[in-house]
């Protein structure tokens, strides 16, 4: 299933995922090796082994020859890895997460209206 791969995704791969994400369609492999060059000193081999990886994983696709895709999708990224942390910690429950952070103080007033906004299905917390 797509989204237990998707939290298999290494913190090193996932710079080629929001490579990938970022640009929004397929890259050249050297597109992706001269950014990641340049924002993370990569050596051309670091970015292919890591383009392996997520190809066995089924995270990215060899599209054409040396054109890669993201298969997952950084939303899909992001909700495996949302619930893998809340089963993690919270036993399941943002509930329990948004008390924490409450009780922690780590949500000012702004925080508290905005997400009871949310939650009551309202836009953001001007009215």
């Amino acid at each position: 299933m797509m989204n237990e791969q998707a939290g298999k995704i290494q913190d090193a791969e996932l710079e080629i995922m929001k490579t990938l994400w970022a640009a929004g369609e397929p890259m050249q492999l050297a597109d992706i090796r001269r950014e990641l060059a340049e924002r993370r000193g990569w050596e051309d081999s670091t970015v292919k082994t890591l383009l392996r990886r997520l190809e066995t994983k089924g995270a990215v696709k060899l599209q054409s020859r040396g054109v890669y895709a993201a298969v997952i999708t950084e939303n899909e990224y992001s909700a495996s890895t949302t619930q893998a942390f809340l089963n993690k910690l919270y036993e399941g429950s943002a509930k329990k997460l948004v008390a924490s952070l409450v009780s922690g103080g780590k949500l000012s007033a702004g925080d508290i209206e905005e997400l009871s906004a949310m939650f009551n299905g309202r836009e953001g917390g001007d009215g």
